[in-house]
């Protein structure tokens, strides 16, 4: 029995006063397998004599820099002391209580690929952990940081003693000069409960400042924030927070955080982006490599144009010179460079602006959702002044596609005539309108100059000045003594076009009056919008002085022209015509389009 008592007693003894010393080379081993390179300790001892938290010292402590992040080294230490719990150490956990440190230099490197020289080789990168620390002092320590991915670099002086831990220092973000500071309460002799601390980034144009807390001392997995910001390009928030957001107009934003690793969540977020307000709330999780986003935002007053950067909005006005006026918008869809990011936000804006003019969006909402390069913007409202357009847009780009697909599938419907842009008041009516199209670009004017489907336009029950009805049925001598109050009934527009590969067909072309009928052929040829359109009419009735022959509508959607060639309009066809109106000999008249059958074909269901 004496021996069974004194075995466990000796055994404790040798673990309370083991020597650690000896263990260099084992810990330098470690180290080396840790980090992938060799590690050099120029010595450890035991400071304290006996005891199951022993506080051990070492000197000289070097660790190379990877090859591929630079020269020099990852780490050097002139001297720290280390106390830590033993039976941890015992199951191969370290957990490291108090920590004194002098004479600190730490280079952190992540390369454009996201290759970081502070995780295990082969491994992805990590976040920080929580820590049992009960007590950090540190002296003479500065930590150089080199971001290739983010664009970003830091050299910062750290400290810690009893008045509390501080860093400062400089650096810059996506070429950006900033300035760098962090004050906390004291962590060499920490209080139980929260650990309050401010945090801030300051320059000329990135300021962004954190008053908060984490639960426990250092622990930034855990932590609640209350965030300023300001930035003259969302992309420098991005850099700072990775959370594949991208350019715009100078923005100001304010939020409360909650960090419980790997989730971030954002509430009360309000601000201005340009000209615009925004508010709202967004959850952001970090899971295997990827961000995932969801959340709301609703904006007041928005101009999409502060979605873009000066230098985006430089390059889609040289876009717009080269191209000129046109009905298809050239907003960019490229997807290729937010290839980690998913998520799913609604969007409810009750005033939409715009800068550059009059906008016939007046409000839109919509949910947004992304996954692994496709974006669903469904279902899609967009209020006009007159009306209202739904449907739906797919942009997908996965499997390293060079050019997202684009799918448009949108209803136009309660929209009149006379509330479109360029009518006078002439013309009356409804408007429906449906496309259906599908294209690869990376913008939506390119996609749509390269898609396949159907466009519909129709316009029903309204009216005209009876001059205008008599020239779409080629009928010159109604339309030259059509009294100035008179007015036809305009039964129906039907315009169908079929697009292949960007070129649109017209099948069927009908403009059907009380008074005359008009049909086309031809084409439109986007990206272009080029009009090339043959145009052939006939009175309803006795034609009092009808013109044989054919006009053409040519030129573009946004500036559209007749052209009535010089023959249909010579002296020798007007004879011609006024010959046939006294004798009587007419050609056939138009009968009456079944507009409701056309409409449903060109509309679809």
């Amino acid at each position: 029995m004496p021996v069974l008592v004194a075995v466990p007693l000796v055994l404790l003894l040798v673990i309370a006063a083991f020597p650690y010393g000896m263990l260099k080379g084992v810990v330098a081993d470690r180290l080396a397998k840790r980090f992938g390179r060799p590690v050099v300790i120029g010595a450890m001892d035991r400071v304290d004599t006996i005891g199951f938290t022993p506080t051990i010292r070492v000197r000289d402590v070097t660790i190379p820099q990877a090859g591929w992040a630079g020269s020099g080294n990852f780490l050097t230490l002139r001297e720290a002391r280390v106390t830590f719990p033993v039976w941890p150490l015992l199951t191969g956990t370290f957990r490291p209580r108090d920590v004194v440190a002098d004479g600190l230099s730490l280079a952190l490197v992540r390369d454009a690929n996201g290759r970081t020289n502070w995780s295990r080789p082969g491994e992805a990168e990590s976040g920080g952990a929580s820590s049992d620390l009960k007590g950090l002092m540190i002296r003479d320590a500065t930590i150089r940081y080199r971001d290739d991915k983010r664009r970003r670099s830091a050299v910062v002086q750290v400290s810690s003693d009893a008045q509390g831990l501080r860093a400062k220092g400089s650096g810059t973000i996506r070429g950006v000069p900033v300035r760098i500071a962090l004050d906390g309460a004291s962590v060499a002799q920490p209080t139980p409960g929260p650990w309050p601390f401010t945090a801030t980034i300051d320059g000329d144009r990135l300021s962004m400042r954190a008053k908060g807390s984490t639960d426990v001392p250092l622990d930034t997995d855990a932590m609640t924030l209350d965030v300023t910001t300001r930035a003259a390009d969302l992309r420098l928030i991005d850099a700072v927070i990775e959370a594949g957001l991208f350019g715009t107009q100078p923005v100001a934003l304010t939020a409360h955080v909650r960090h419980d690793a790997p989730k971030w969540i954002v509430n009360d977020l309000k601000g201005t982006i340009g000209q615009s307000d925004i508010a709202g709330h967004v959850t952001v999780d970090k899971q295997d490599g990827r961000t995932k986003l969801d959340g709301a935002v609703t904006a007041n007053r928005f101009d999409f144009g502060d979605l873009a950067s000066d230098e985006g909005r430089a390059e889609a006005a040289a876009r717009e010179r080269t191209i000129g006026p046109h009905v298809v918008p050239d907003t960019r869809i490229d997807l290729s460079k937010i290839g980690e990011t998913d998520g799913r936000i609604s969007l409810r804006i009750a005033r939409v602006v715009s800068r550059s003019g009059p906008t016939p969006v007046r409000a839109l909402s919509t949910v947004l959702a992304l996954d692994h390069k496709r974006l669903d913007v469904a279902p899609l409202t967009l209020v006009l002044a007159d009306g209202t357009a739904k449907g739906s847009l797919r942009v997908d780009q996965r499997d390293g596609a060079p050019s997202p697909l684009l799918t448009v599938d949108m209803r136009l419907s309660g929209t009149r005539v006379a509330a479109l842009p360029g009518t006078g008041g002439d013309f009356t009516g409804r408007i429906a309108a449906r496309a259906r199209l599908t294209g690869r670009g990376d913008t939506i004017r390119a996609a749509v100059g390269r898609s396949d489907g159907r466009i519909g336009f129709v316009v029903r029950d309204g009216t005209l000045p009876q001059r205008y009805a008599a020239a779409l049925g080629f009928d010159a001598g109604r339309a030259l003594l059509a009294g100035e109050s008179e007015r036809a009934r305009l039964r129906c527009v039907i315009v169908g076009l079929k697009v292949t590969d960007g070129l649109g067909h017209a099948a069927p072309m009908i403009v059907d009056t009380s008074a005359s009928q008009l049909r086309g052929t031809g084409t439109v040829r986007f990206p272009a919008e080029r009009l090339d359109m043959r145009l052939t009419g006939a009175p309803k009735g006795d034609g009092l002085l009808r013109l044989p022959g054919a006009a053409f509508l040519t030129g573009t959607l946004s500036a559209p022209e007749i052209v009535v060639p010089a023959q249909v309009k010579s002296v020798g066809n007007v004879l011609k015509a006024l010959g046939r109106a006294i004798t009587g000999k007419q050609e056939p008249r138009a009968g009456d389009a079944d507009c409701a059958a056309l409409s449903a074909r060109v509309l679809g269901s």
